[in-house]
């Protein structure tokens, strides 16, 4: 499936991408071929085949959030150009109007 200028220009702007006219023909090409080879995937029988997300065993492992003290916290805290309370302060990025 070649994809023509136009929607590549068009997927360009969905993406908000500006692109030069030789980054659109590479481009053209590029995602003409993941296409082809798309159309090419849908092609095989997987009627036999359970869907999967994971296909190397792997699992997240999960545990409880605990809180550990570093023990520096105040050395950093006293590192800061500015503190506050047990604090680092920071200058206001946004102010209430």
């Amino acid at each position: 499936m070649k994809l023509s200028q136009e929607e590549v220009e068009h997927i360009a702007k969905l993406a908000r991408l500006r692109l030069n006219p030789e980054e659109k023909e590479k481009y053209s090409s590029q995602l003409s071929n993941i296409l082809n080879y798309m159309e090419k995937l849908q092609t095989v029988n997987t009627t036999k085949v359970e869907p999967t997300s994971q296909v190397t065993g792997l699992t997240n492992i999960m545990r409880e959030d605990e809180i550990i003290e570093s023990g520096i916290a105040d050395e950093l805290i006293a590192g800061a150009p500015v503190q506050s309370n047990g604090y680092i302060k920071i200058p206001k990025i946004f102010e209430n109007k």
